[in-house]
């Protein structure tokens, strides 16, 4: 699966800046969701939604970053 990954040519770095921004459309999201609506609990979710992804992004950045530095030894 990591290779797949490489093979496309998404390295760490692209990952790490995916975690990033997926924080930021996060609170976007919650923001947007929070105006739109009059239920701060749905707000809420959709915030908690999208907020599973960072964690995500950062633990695939990881994992393609020891991919890359085994690969260079």
């Amino acid at each position: 699966m990591l290779s797949t990954i490489q093979n496309l040519g998404i390295r760490s770095e692209h990952a790490y800046a995916a975690g990033f921004a997926s924080i930021g459309i996060t609170f976007a999201s919650w923001l947007v969701s929070l105006g739109r609506t009059k239920s701060k609990e749905q707000a809420d979710r959709t915030g908690l939604f999208t907020g599973e992804w960072a964690p995500t992004f950062f633990a695939l950045g990881v994992a393609l970053k020891l991919e890359e530095t085994s690969g260079k030894k």
